[in-house]
């Protein structure tokens, strides 16, 4: 198999998910949209996987390849049918490309924090063996509003009712992080658009304990990433 990533920022790659692609021998290209790279054609390509970015789906004027990005969004979920998988502003490219709305949040959502699935989550093969709650790592201040049509909501939080779903059979967006690894929090508060929602949200010392809940977490965070990728490569063998 062979995945297409594309990335908006280069301290936001797959991550952990990384390891599983080389363990299993899954090829894997990455475009780095914000540095002006090109997107291929699809033809060739077994998966689309979006990552996150500190920039907003909305922000074409400031980022133009975004016209583009949510062109080959469509493309492979609406035309192709091929198996997708967003993760944070890849969740919310998802919905816009595909008919829903995004919008800013009232504050931004950061820290380690509990989702809910919910019933629709319950019954789909990608929340299978996941409690009911759990928690995962958050960091973003936009949110899908309204899902496109055909969306399922799969699981939630009090202040971000779409934390994931899933469009038609094959694709999926996670508004929570997946792919963390022990240099995500300090590779990302580098970011200026990342510190600022950082501090505002969790104070002038939060990132330390944000690093602190995270490599607490960290294991826990992994096995879910590990179990959410073998259901996610299980669809795409089967699609």
């Amino acid at each position: 198999m062979r995945f297409l990533v594309f990335q908006h920022i280069d301290v936001e790659h797959p991550g952990i998910l990384r390891d599983f692609m080389a363990a299993d021998g899954i090829a894997w290209d990455a475009v780095e949209l914000d540095a002006g790279e090109e997107i291929p054609p699809l033809d060739g390509y077994d998966a689309l996987v979006v990552m996150g970015g500190p920039m907003d789906v909305w922000q074409e004027n400031e980022h133009p390849w975004l016209v583009a990005e949510k062109a080959a969004v469509r493309e492979a979920v609406a035309e192709r049918g091929m198996p997708y998988l967003g993760i944070c502003l890849g969740h919310q490219l998802l919905a816009e490309a595909l008919g829903g709305e995004v919008g800013p949040m009232g504050g931004a959502e950061v820290g380690v924090l509990p989702v809910a699935v919910t019933e629709e989550g319950r019954a789909d093969p990608l929340f299978q063996d996941f409690a009911e709650r759990f928690l995962c790592l958050q960091w973003h201040g936009a949110a899908v509003t309204r899902p496109p049509p055909g969306a399922t909501v799969l699981a939630g939080s009090p202040v971000c009712a779409n934390q994931a779903m899933r469009v038609g059979a094959n694709a999926y967006g996670f508004q929570y992080h997946v792919e963390v690894t022990e240099q995500t929090v300090g590779d990302w508060a580098a970011i200026p658009e990342y510190e600022r929602s950082l501090r505002e949200t969790l104070g002038a010392d939060g990132l330390d304990r944000f690093k602190d809940d995270m490599e607490t977490a960290l294991p826990q965070f992994n096995a879910a990433a590990r179990r959410l990728y073998d259901s996610f490569k299980a669809l795409v063998k089967e699609s």
